[in-house]
């Protein structure tokens, strides 16, 4: 099976990884990486995204031990519109987060306009940080928690050691 999804992945969590390992137990992996004139576009919340090659190089750093672990391929492509390459005939399978599945829908409904059968959309949950809110980049670069969802320690209210 062909595995695609899509994202900015600045910086890579465990949100992230939790995408990731669904995808390689799915099959081979085409990850879409957006490109810098997207990037902007995608956020919810304006801050600043690294380059893409900045977050090309973390995001296979992640994806090679997963694909070793799974014995599968994958490849990061630039991604410079929201569906991607997930329009590609050779795809069976999209792997999204709750948030992402109209988009996911979207895609497969061009899909449909150019001949093209379905991809399976398979939906993973977020994963909580220790606030049991989701884990996100965003959370992340304004310093309220870390990758893996651990609050950071001026927001647990305790002081930090030293």
């Amino acid at each position: 099976m062909n595995v695609a999804l899509g994202g900015t992945f600045d910086p890579v969590h465990d949100g992230h990884h939790a995408l990731f390992e669904r995808a390689f137990s799915l099959g081979d992996v085409t990850v879409g990486l957006t490109n810098d004139e997207l990037a902007p576009e995608t956020r919810h919340v304006e801050r600043y995204v690294r380059s893409f090659e900045e977050r090309a190089a973390d995001l296979r750093a992640e994806l090679e031990p997963l694909a070793e672990k799974y014995d599968r391929s994958f490849e990061i492509r630039p991604l410079s519109e929201p569906t991607g390459i997930a329009v590609e005939p050779q795809f069976d399978a999209l792997v999204v987060s709750p948030e992402t599945v109209d988009g996911a829908e979207r895609i497969n409904d061009l899909r449909n306009e150019r001949g093209l059968d379905p991809l399976e959309i398979k939906v993973v949950d977020h994963v909580p940080a220790d606030d049991g809110k989701r884990i996100s980049s965003t959370r992340i670069v304004t310093g309220e928690i870390d990758r893996h969802g651990n609050l950071t320690p001026d927001r647990t209210g305790r002081e930090e050691t030293r």
